[in-house]
């Protein structure tokens, strides 16, 4: 019989509110500082704006369709509308129900404010505020679902510790997809306006990692102690390496590369972190930035698509690696699940359909949500005189530096 446990239910507490740190302000201020500074306020509010209403929308039926009982691998059965019938001692493993259902809340949150970093500069408020929830009903939920959810990607045994398919191929894939509706921007280039701000993002992403992947297994035990370790070592290496990159290719470090490494290598370790070992999240944090510095400097100008803030050349192409190595470095002793090296090479296939479904279900679903905004809404994007002036003056009549 599973019984309440009291040091689960604390760590998942302190979990849960460094998840939603991830979101309010660590994205908040890793975006703001990457932005220009006639947009910097209207980057931090995509991301306040969009936890809000996932916040919302998660309590009423988000929760109940992503993890209630599997309705043919597709989707969870509706019930529990407003947590309605969830009482305050029903549990989820050895956790009170209601702490599960805040915790996955901050997930959705993240995810979506994620998303946000690819439009901005050129998003309609109004567009972004009527995207969200769409897009959170049509892709965020039934993703999660498959994989988490009791769903058929789960069913199969797909390897998801802690959102390398759910948060970070789903927010790539659909940042692109959004972005490409939108065009570019009328000056493309990213030199941050406060380098400071994006630094104390991703340091507060890194502390707040700790609790997206340590609580990922829902109880104070060496797993959680593992994916703590390993997401530390991947994030190290990921800052280290593309630090080296940098020195290599531009003749000195950089601190945006530093930071920009440490956040590809925790994306690359959060689906591998409840089941690979040190030796597997080192390489999994090296290879991470290698990655995602190619389909910055390489891909995305070949490609010419305008991705404002890398969301899917960091989010969603070091998610895929992270997916990917998952398959191939999982061990037994972690996680209970063998890998291609430990001698399981189905689980690399398994791990392929995984990545491929998520790319293909959420790209083509957010593509056609922002097509149709687009012809309904008479543009997403703002006028060409409030992009070049600035959203934060056009859009909120406001600006972030007052020096009167």
């Amino acid at each position: 019989m599973v019984m309440f446990s009291a040091g689960d239910t604390a760590w998942i507490l302190v979990c849960t509110l460094l998840v939603l740190l991830m979101s309010i302000p660590a994205v908040a201020f890793f975006y703001g500082g990457l932005s220009k500074r006639k947009n910097v306020l209207n980057t931090m509010f995509l991301s306040f704006i969009a936890f809000s209403i996932i916040s919302i929308l998660w309590v009423i039926f988000g929760y109940q369709f992503a993890f209630g009982s599997d309705v043919n691998g597709l989707i969870g059965s509706p019930t529990n509308f407003f947590l309605q019938g969830i009482g305050l001692d029903d549990l989820n493993g050895t956790i009170p129900t209601l702490l599960f259902v805040m915790f996955q809340c901050a997930f959705a949150g993240l995810t979506c404010a994620i998303l946000s970093g690819a439009l901005v500069g050129r998003m309609k408020t109004k567009a972004w505020v009527i995207f969200v929830p769409i897009w959170a009903c049509l892709v965020y939920v039934p993703v999660a679902h498959w994989v988490w959810g009791g769903g058929w990607l789960m069913q199969m045994g797909a390897l998801d510790f802690a959102g390398g398919a759910v948060v970070h191929i789903n927010s790539g894939i659909s940042a692109l997809a959004v972005a490409l509706v939108l065009g570019k921007r009328k000056n493309a280039s990213l030199i941050p306006h406060n380098l400071g701000y994006a630094v104390l993002g991703a340091a507060l992403l890194w502390f707040g990692w700790m609790g997206f992947n340590g609580g990922s297994g829902l109880a104070a035990d060496g797993l959680a102690a593992n994916a703590i370790i390993v997401s530390n070592v991947a994030a190290a290496m990921g800052l280290i390496v593309w630090t080296l990159i940098d020195v290599v290719k531009v003749g000195n470090p950089t601190v945006l590369g530093a930071i920009s490494g440490a956040v590809a290598g925790l994306v690359g370790i959060t689906p591998a972190a409840g089941f690979v070992d040190v030796y597997g999240a080192l390489i999994i944090g090296a290879v991470a930035p290698i990655i995602s510095y190619y389909a910055i400097n390489y891909l995305k100008p070949k490609l010419g698509y305008d991705d404002a803030l890398d969301v899917w050349g960091i989010h969603g192409m070091s998610g895929v690696w992270g997916a990917l190595a998952t398959g191939i470095f999982a061990v037994p002793a972690v996680g209970g699940v063998a890998g291609l090296i430990a001698g399981n090479p189905n689980q690399v296939l398994i791990q392929i359909i995984s990545i491929v479904a998520t790319i293909v279900y959420s790209f083509l679903v957010s593509y056609v949500i922002a097509k149709i905004l687009d012809k309904t809404l008479n543009g997403i994007r703002v006028e060409d005189h409030e992009e070049i002036g600035g959203l934060d003056s056009h859009l909120h009549k406001e600006s972030a530096y007052n020096f009167n």
